[in-house]
């Protein structure tokens, strides 16, 4: 079974940075994509960035350059830098792996990020 370790967030100003970490493990095939969906208050989980095996990156059109995704050194870890937050990126960030050999996603327990006037 996946696990998700979630570090980094909690409370920053608008105009700081903060950044996520995730490192995954007990995977049995390749995690193939390693990434971050966010969760605001009324509104639906959408995605923040992810990255694949092959270095392929996408972000959420929110992202706007203010955001930054790389695989750490570990294996199977993630970072998000986060520059230029907005009181709007106030969310739960959620780490998220997908295994295409098993269809499987797996989701962390997630870890908030609130961005304060």
């Amino acid at each position: 079974q996946v696990q998700l370790v979630e570090s980094g967030g909690g409370l920053v100003q608008a105009g700081g940075s903060t950044t996520l970490s995730c490192a995954a493990s007990g995977s049995d095939f390749e995690i193939n994509v390693l990434g971050w969906y966010r969760q605001r208050p009324g509104s639906e989980r959408e995605l923040v960035a992810h990255i694949t095996q092959l270095g392929s990156i996408d972000y959420g059109d929110f992202v706007k350059g203010r955001f930054t995704i790389s695989r750490g050194d570990a294996k199977d870890t993630v970072h998000l830098q986060m520059d230029m937050l907005q009181v709007e990126d106030t969310a739960r960030y959620l780490c998220y792996a997908y295994v295409a050999r098993r269809r499987d996603e797996h989701w962390g327990q997630g870890i908030q990020v609130t961005v304060s006037t």
